[in-house]
Formats: structure tokens, sequence, C-alpha cells
């Protein structure tokens, strides 16, 4: 037990510099979601689907993670701070990293009945902050989910995904070597040409300067009148 606490904890320090001490990532929120859910996923393989919630509610009250007891999660798994929803039928490899505010959603069957509806994230992903991975897709090993990012597709192994809807940025993962990488998403990292979007821009702008300039000529004509300016009708 005690081996498996230090090496989840070597494993938090390896990915975030921010502990000074072991017995600063015992109070990360993160390791202790995990506890919980080790414990509310054995009652709830035992059949004890009340305890197990009973768990799970005390768990995300005390650290704003929610993981649901039927989730299947691996070794090392790590969340960085909070705000964090994984389903029922979610399933998480070993040494994943999940930063804040992202929810591993499920679709609604459309037969009423449950099943694999929530995504499967295999060893070595990371998922960046507000990110949605929503569906029963599967993200490949070592890939990336950029920040804010909605995945609905499956993603292969060693990619990077950012945008709505999640598009690929080309660049595979491995290209970057082993190193760890926060977030997800090197901020070196091509992930679209940019060019396009600011040549587009710039005639968009020059268009809008023009119906500006349109509308206020047609304003002052409506104020002037159809006699032009100055001009009144004399009345008997």
């Amino acid at each position: 037990m005690f081996a498996r606490l230090n090496a989840y904890i070597d494993s938090v320090i390896a990915r975030d510099p921010a502990p000074r001490s072991r017995m600063e990532v015992m109070l990360y929120p993160g390791l202790w979601a995990m506890v919980g859910h080790r414990i509310a996923h054995r009652l709830f393989r035992a059949r004890w689907y009340f305890f197990a919630r009973l768990v799970n509610h005390f768990t995300r009250w005390a650290t704003g993670i929610d993981i649901h007891p039927g989730a299947t999660i691996g070794r090392h798994f790590f969340v960085d701070h909070g705000w964090v929803v994984i389903g029922e039928t979610a399933e998480i490899g070993d040494n994943v990293t999940m930063y804040s505010c992202v929810t591993l959603g499920g679709t609604n069957p459309t037969n009423g009945k449950g099943g694999k509806r929530h995504p499967t994230l295999s060893d070595n992903v990371i998922v960046g902050s507000g990110a949605q991975i929503l569906g029963p897709i599967v993200i490949g090993p070592r890939a990336r989910v950029g920040a804010n990012a909605v995945v609905t597709d499956d993603v292969p192994e060693g990619i990077t995904m950012v945008g709505v809807k999640a598009r690929s940025t080309l660049v595979a993962t491995r290209a970057w070597g082993q190193d760890f990488a926060p977030y997800g998403t090197p901020c070196s990292e091509p992930c679209i040409d940019t060019e396009p979007a600011v040549a587009r821009l710039a005639v968009l702008e020059g268009e809008v300067e023009m119906l500006r300039a349109d509308i206020a000529r047609l304003t002052g004509e409506a104020q002037d009148g159809p006699q032009g300016p100055g001009r009144r009708t004399r009345r008997g």
C-alpha cells in the first residue's frame, strides 16, 4: 500500500513542479479523489451501489471532482486541480493527466438502456483544461486534447486535438520526444495556418467600413429630405 502511494506521489511530482515536498502532494484534491474512487469502485463491483454512491458523494463534496463509482481507472491517474466529471462507463489507462473543468461525458442511448456510452482514454493521455470528450470514443495512447477542445470522434495515437469541434494539429506527439507537456499543447506547436484567416479578416474589416459609410450617407439623406438640405416647403 505505502509503496503504491509513494509511486503515485512520485508520478505527480514528475508532472507538477509546484509541490516542495511529498507531504504537500498529500493535500492535493486529485489524490483524495482517487482514494475515494478506489473505495467507491470496490463497493460498486460488489453491487453495494448505495454505499458506493455515498462515498462518491462525500468525495465530490470534499474535492470538487466527480468520478462515478463505475468508472475504470488505471495507475497514476492525476487530476490537477478539480471540477472534473467522469461518467460511469469511462475507462482511463495508466499515467493519464487531466486538468481542471474536464468532462468525460456520455451519449443518451436511444433504446433507454445503458451500455458503453463514455470515452476510453488510453495510457499517457493528457487532457487540457475545459476539454469535453463525449461519447464512447477512444483517445489513443500519448494523445493530447487541448484546452476547451470538444472531441466527439476517435483520436489516433500520439495526435494533438484542438478546437471546437476538435481537429488534429497534424503534428504527432512523438515528434516532440518523450518529455511531459503540461496542458497537452506546447506553445510552439503549430495548430493552424493563420495567414489565410488574417487576410480574410482584413477583407471583412474593409467591407464593414464600406457598410458604415453607406449607412452614414443614407442616414444623412433621410434627415435632409428629398428636397435637399436647408430647403423647406412654403405653405400659404
